[in-house]
C-alpha cells in the first residue's frame, strides 16, 4: 500500500507536469502491483519466514490470502505445502493431509520439493495407521530425483511400516 501511495503521488505529479509518457508507465506499474498482489499474495514473504522457521509469521502471512484458489499454480503449491506443515506442527493431521494432497497435485519445479510433499503424505498415513496408502506414496517419491536425506527418511518410514505389518 505504501508503494502504491508513492506511485499515486508520482502519478499526480506527472499529470500536473504533463509528462504523459510517465503517466502511462506509472499506471502500468500500479496495475502490475495490484495484479501481482492478487495472483501472488503474500506467499513469497511467507516462504521467507518459513525458511527462517518463523511459523507464527508464516501462518499470519498465509492467512492474509483470502482466496488461495486464485493464486497462480507456481505459488499455490508453496501455499499448500506451508499450510500442511503448519497444520502438522499444530497436530491437525487431517487438515495437514488435505493440504499435502492438494500440493501433490500441483506442478513443482524440483523433484525434491514434490518429494517432501509425498514423504509427508506417507508419514501422515503411517501415523493414521492407513498402512495400505504408505507404500503408494513412497513408490511415487522414489520415482523422483531425491536427496540422500530424503532417501534416508523413506528408508525409516519403510522400516516402521514393516514393524506395523
Amino acid at each position: 500500500m505504501i508503494v502504491i501511495a508513492v506511485a499515486v503521488t508520482f502519478l499526480l505529479y506527472a499529470v500536473y507536469e504533463k509528462h504523459y509518457n510517465a503517466v502511462v508507465y506509472i499506471l502500468g506499474g500500479i496495475g502490475y502491483l495490484l495484479w501481482s498482489h492478487y495472483r501472488e499474495g503474500t506467499v513469497f514473504l511467507a516462504t521467507q519466514a518459513f525458511h527462517k522457521q518463523d511459523y507464527d509469521k508464516t501462518k499470519a502471512l498465509l492467512e492474509e490470502i483470502k482466496d488461495p484458489e486464485k493464486l497462480r499454480k507456481g505459488r499455490r503449491n508453496y501455499y499448500e505445502f506451508m499450510m500442511g506443515n503448519i497444520a502438522l506442527k499444530e497436530e491437525r493431521v487431517d487438515e495437514a493431509e488435505y493440504h499435502f494432497q492438494l500440493a501433490s497435485r500441483l506442478p513443482w519445479k524440483r523433484d525434491t520439493e514434490k518429494g517432501f510433499v509425498l514423504i509427508n503424505l506417507a508419514n501422515i498415513n503411517l501415523r493414521k495407521r492407513n498402512y495400505e496408502r504408505v507404500p503408494v506414496y513412497l513408490e511415487l517419491a522414489k520415482k523422483l530425483k531425491l536427496t540422500e536425506r530424503q532417501m534416508g527418511i523413506i528408508e525409516k518410514i519403510e522400516i516402521e511400516l514393516t514393524k506395523q505389518n
